[in-house]
This record gives C-alpha cells, structure tokens and sequence, in this order.
C-alpha cells in the first residue's frame, strides 16, 4: 500500500487486524523485510504498521533536502490518517530518532515504547575524530584546487575512505539529507519520554555503541536495559528466538 506525501510516495504494509495497535520504525536504509519475524511472532495479537522510509524500500524520494523533523512529520501525518492511537513503538537505530520526537515534541499518546539500538544520542569528538574531519576536509581543498582529469574520482575515493557506510550507500541527493540528520542532538526529546520503555542494545554495536544504551536508560525515567552479550547494531536479527520471548513477555 502507499502513502502520499508532500515528500514523496511512501510504502507501507499492515498485518494483523486488532484494535491494538503496532508501529514499528526501522533504522535507517533499513526496510520492512529484516522485521519479518517480529512481525509474524505479534501479527496475531496487534494490527501492525511498518513504512519505507523516503528513499528506501519502495518509497520515492524527491530532490530536496529534508531533515529528522520531516521525517517525524511524515510519521505523525501517516499515524493520523490511518488512525494508529495509543500504539506501542519498536524503533531500530535511525527509527528511535523519529520515537522521541513523536513522544516529546508531537505529544503523541504511545501505550509502550521499545528501543532497539537507537541513534540521536550525540557523540562528542574527541582528538583522533577532530584531526580526522580537518584531514578530510584539507585533501578535499587540495584536490579541489590541483588541475586533474579525475577529480570527481579522487574526491569519491577519499569520501570512501573517511565516510561512513551509510553515508557512501546513499545517492548523491540524500547526501545533505544525511548530514542533517546525524549532525541533530535529539537529547532533549529522548529525555522528556515519560512513556514505560524497553531498550534492547548488542553489546557489540560498534555504530551506536553501548554507552548510549546505558545513558537512555538514564534519561528516561520508566525504563529497562536489556543487554544481549554477542549482538552488534542488528541485535534483534542476531537474537530472534529471544526477542520474540522477550516482547511476548514485556507485552503481555
């Protein structure tokens, strides 16, 4: 099924049909398809909403650069046209984003909330990250200046090598999007959640490290941390037989 936006045309599914009501918010690039057993362990019980994000899965992207209050934007349009109230939330990675702006800035009503993994935390830079980022951006100027047949070549080759996978997958034209996004310290929100939340971290997650699972559950009042031992960013793929235990239990 779509959903039309002034952003883009957006693909989502629904599964399960109860008053009970079920969002799930992957991570970012992320689509519907790595939820697949979460999503068959509770379609029987919940009326499940899961979207491509603009720019993933199924869903267009238009040229434009959008930031995570767009992309919350988007989700809050979508819950509201298709009735989701007083849902649970489980959001991965670029998904818990959008959560704690729903939560604190739209005051949207959420019965229970599970993190999983998040992102929006944001890191300070030590020295070895501060000479890395000044590196970077003097071999752009240098290239930039020096004449060259392949310049558009040796500047995406440094962008490779200092970049971030999710940053060189993208397209050229989500580039800025990208940046706007990861450069937004969402702590604030994160911290005025009141909701009962469950976060859910791989203690080998070496894109949102385990620290950050340990500072949530210092924000957020009503909260558990529950910590799988060999798990990395993909924690709920790593573990499925146990996350499915765990939500049935957490949910009941």
């Amino acid at each position: 099924m779509y959903f039309v936006t002034k952003y883009s045309k957006l693909y989502y599914e629904k599964y399960g049909n109860s008053n009970k009501k079920l969002l799930i918010l992957p991570g970012w690039g992320d689509n519907r398809k790595t939820f697949f057993n979460i999503i068959n362990n509770l379609k029987d019980k919940y009326e499940i909403y899961i979207i491509d994000y603009p720019g993933f899965g199924k869903s267009t992207f238009k040229n434009i650069d959008m930031t995570i209050y767009d992309y919350a934007e988007i989700i809050n349009t979508f819950m509201i046209k298709n009735k989701i109230i007083n849902p649970i939330i489980i959001s991965h990675s670029f998904g818990g984003r959008i959560s704690s702006l729903l939560i604190s800035k739209y005051k949207v009503k959420v019965d229970k909330l599970i993190l999983i993994d998040v992102a929006g935390l944001k890191e300070k830079l030590n020295i070895k990250k501060i000479l890395k980022i000044k590196l970077y951006k003097l071999l752009k100027k240098i290239i930039s200046i020096i004449p060259s047949t392949n310049k558009k070549q040796r500047l995406e080759k440094i962008r490779n090598k200092f970049s971030s996978n999710d940053y060189n997958t993208l397209p050229s034209h989500m580039y800025q999007t990208f940046k706007n996004i990861i450069n937004e310290d969402l702590t604030k929100y994160y911290k005025n959640i009141v909701v009962e939340t469950l976060i859910i971290w791989g203690q080998k997650d070496n894109i949102t490290k385990l620290k950050y699972g340990k500072k949530l559950l210092k924000l957020i009042k009503n909260s558990a941390l529950i910590i799988y031992p060999k798990a990395d960013h993909f924690s709920y793929l790593r573990y499925p037989i146990l996350t499915s235990k765990i939500l049935n239990s957490y949910l009941k």
